[in-house]
């Protein structure tokens, strides 16, 4: 008998021979054709995942197909977006040896294994991951970076334990000022800094932050950070780090390459520029900003006239919560509020619902959503040289006949 151990090792050691020529096969036999310049992709198939859209397969970085998120407010762990920095990733990880290591500023320093910390009390949250360059691909003026759609992000619900208790476990020393977080995946050149990211301390200790080993009931997907990972609800998935294996509390703000001079946005109000401008200053990249989007329609889909027709879709923010959805059929000339459908929690995407009746015709729909805390999206995109934060007011032209 196949034990787990031997069937990951040996799916994942499958899934990285064969990347490459699996990509380029499916890149000829089925693709897709994001919404913009140079958009075609392949439909790549790992273990443990359905065809995703593939950006690049060393590391894999694989987008969920929109349609997905139809299905439901909770994202499958098979359809669950798949971003990695560094190539050297783990194919050969035993849970019954995993331990994570905590270290620095602390009275304790701890190894905890696997075990002992699923034997701590545990926490459940559901939490949006998104990728910093969700949508990068719809900026203008196109800016650097892996070319993503509206598909680099999941909702799931998330299980572990507080980074808090462990932290009060090992002792955090006064004086600490920042948490740093490594993991087993590293660059496979010397040259390449490795990937590790730090949040303040009282963000660390804030009891929302969480190791977590299970997502939507089962253990990690091994693409998305099998056995243990950071969650870090609200902010972007940058500082998710997946394969978690140290943490170290440092009286210093951490300054390497990830936080000093990566994942940078404009330090002004809308963390925007003019385009082709570069920001006078910046500061690491943090909270979603709050964002909405119609799941059951597409650009260009045809509607019956003069017949009710259900709008359905998500919307969230970094963590106030949502407001309001306001739907509008006429451009952005009036709006209606829509129906807000269960709240899973603050961090959570939140389903809405609208019933319109379009006349015989073109028409524009959009979709605008309010955060608890006041913000609410833009009618014009915003621009960063670094294609991040994009959360316009969504556009969808449909046709009633």
């Amino acid at each position: 008998m196949i034990d787990r151990r031997t069937l990951l090792r040996s799916g994942m050691l499958a899934a990285s021979s064969a990347a490459i020529s699996f990509s380029s096969k499916l890149a000829l036999a089925e693709t897709v054709t994001l919404p913009f310049g140079n958009g075609e992709r392949p439909l790549i198939k790992y273990p443990q995942k359905r065809p995703l859209i593939g950006l690049t397969s060393r590391p894999p970085q694989l987008e969920t197909p929109f349609s997905v998120f139809n299905e439901g407010v909770i994202t499958p762990n098979d359809a669950f977006f798949v971003r990695y920095h560094l190539a050297d990733i783990p194919l050969e990880i035993d849970p019954d040896t995993f331990s994570v290591d905590i270290q620095g500023r602390v009275d304790k320093p701890l190894k905890l294994s696997l075990a002992e910390i699923k034997n701590m009390p545990a926490i459940e949250l559901v939490a949006v991951n998104q990728c910093s360059g969700n949508s990068r691909g719809f900026f203008d003026p196109r800016v650097g970076g892996g070319q993503l759609a509206n598909g680099a992000m999941g909702n799931a619900r998330w299980k572990g334990v507080p980074l808090k208790a462990v932290l009060d476990k090992a002792g955090v020393q006064a004086g600490a000022k920042q948490v740093v977080f490594d993991a087993l995946d590293g660059p496979v050149s010397d040259r390449t800094p490795d990937f590790a990211k730090a949040l303040d301390v009282d963000h660390a200790r804030d009891g929302d932050v969480m190791l977590a080993y299970a997502m939507n009931g089962e253990d990690l997907p091994v693409l998305n950070g099998y056995p243990l990972r950071l969650i870090v609800p609200g902010y972007y998935g940058t500082y998710w780090v997946k394969h978690l294996n140290e943490i170290t509390v440092i009286d210093t703000v951490f300054d390497n390459f990830w936080m000093k001079s990566a994942y940078r946005i404009p330090d002004n109000d809308c963390n925007c520029v003019e385009p082709g401008t570069a920001p006078k200053a910046t500061i690491p990249i943090n909270k979603f900003t709050v964002r909405s989007f119609l799941t059951n329609l597409v650009d260009g889909a045809k509607v019956k006239a003069g017949a009710e027709t259900t709008l359905r879709g998500i919307a969230f923010d970094g963590g106030s919560g949502i407001k309001e959805v306001a739907v509008s059929t006429d451009g952005g000339q009036t709006w209606t509020p829509s129906r807000l459908g269960e709240n899973l929690g603050r961090y959570s995407f939140r389903e809405w619902t609208s019933i319109v009746k379009l006349p015989a015709g073109a028409h524009e729909l959009k979709v605008r959503a309010t955060s608890n805390d006041g913000q609410t999206q833009p009618l014009q995109p915003l621009w960063n040289p670094a294609g991040y934060l994009r959360n316009v007011v969504e556009t969808y032209r449909v046709v009633a006949a």
